[in-house]
């Protein structure tokens, strides 16, 4: 990305002691986020680097080894408080992060409350994106190029604007050793051999981005009768029933992952030969453990927001004009409930036919 006309020299190193990257809301989001947080180690080596983010996420944050400290917004909680102790809440928040005398701060969600925290951080450099009324809460203003590239790029604007060398672009996270030996533990329990197990994820956070229950077992029994490959059906808070309907549907060949966490979930993942699923946080932790990702999308825009990197496939049913629509209600959902079934399955039966 040029620099043309940016006015903001990179800031020295030895001026900045202690960093802020901000990214609320989706799991997936802040993993994309990762390749940010590496690349500010290699410039800022010294640097203590925190991260503002939402409780969903913070499991990937409190095991990546670039962020030292994790802080917490409590979005539910503010939102259900009444306006008093939602002001209190909010008070509290710019109180603790003005407290910490960040030098750099990069604002990468750029809502109205993270402008705002970011404005009264009182940091040297306040970095954000040139949007409408929430450029003014920064004096390092990035143009956006959200529309126009991976989400992944456009996090990395940020440095690129700044003169931050951007070394690495694939997002990680990080497993424990714990949570590698509860998976190998689960995987010997249900006779599954790491390598040969699909797993699928039926669950997405719309409506609108959930391809129906009944294709996935459709494809799921397919591949078991193809390839002889069992399913394991992922479920997280919330999508028990969801994965119970599907377990019911697939029939023997299928076992439930265990309640988990999202470390737990990578550990699996990685023993995983393929993941089918719709746009997801599980799309994006199984990409950032290496697991290949066949991905159903609709309303939502892969070359935006798709598994990143190599060997991974996207289907969609192309015939529409609406993709992309980013809708979170619709009446009609053509993109997934016309979508078939055959199309899919020769997706899945390519990714692991290049594996087999």
């Amino acid at each position: 990305m040029s620099k043309r006309g940016n006015t903001c020299p990179t800031p020295p190193r030895d001026e900045v002691v202690r960093i802020l990257v901000v990214k609320l809301r989706a799991v997936g989001d802040v993993i994309l986020t990762t390749p940010v947080l590496r690349n500010l180690r290699l410039a800022y080596p010294g640097a203590a680097i925190d991260f503002l983010t939402e409780p969903p996420s913070a499991a990937i944050l409190r095991t990546f080894p670039d962020v030292n400290e994790v802080v917490l917004f409590n979005r539910r909680e503010v939102e259900t408080a009444g306006p008093v102790k939602a002001s209190k809440r909010g008070l509290e928040l710019i109180r603790k992060i003005r407290e910490r005398n960040y030098d750099l701060v990069l604002d990468l969600f750029g809502n109205p409350r993270t402008a705002l925290v970011t404005r009264l951080s009182r940091a040297k450099w306040r970095v954000g994106f040139n949007w409408r009324g929430r450029k003014h809460a920064y004096n390092v203003v990035v143009p956006s190029r959200a529309s126009q590239i991976h989400e992944v790029e456009f996090n990395l604007d940020a440095l690129r604007w700044l003169g931050i060398p951007v070394v690495e672009t694939r997002p990680q996270v990080v497993v424990t050793p714990e949570a590698e030996a509860e998976a190998d533990a689960f995987f010997r329990q249900n006779n599954l051999q790491p390598g040969q197990v699909l797993a699928v994820n039926a669950a997405g956070g719309w409506a609108t981005k959930r391809w129906p229950v009944s294709r996935f077992a459709e494809v799921a029994r397919r591949v078991y009768g193809e390839f002889g490959m069992p399913t394991l059906v992922l479920w997280g808070p919330g999508e028990l029933d969801l994965a119970e309907r599907l377990l019911n549907r697939i029939g023997n060949a299928a076992v439930a992952l265990p309640q988990t966490d999202l470390i737990g979930l990578a550990a699996v993942l990685k023993r995983c030969r393929l993941l089918l699923t719709n746009d997801s946080g599980p799309m994006h932790l199984a990409a950032a453990v290496g697991t290949p990702v066949t991905a159903i999308f609709g309303p939502t825009n892969p070359e935006l927001q798709g598994p990143y990197g190599r060997g991974h496939y996207v289907v969609r049913n192309e015939e529409l004009n609406c993709l992309g629509c980013n809708l979170t209600r619709c009446e009609h959902r053509s993109c997934m409930v016309g979508l078939a079934t055959d199309k899919v399955f020769e997706v899945v039966r390519r990714a692991l036919g290049e594996r087999r």
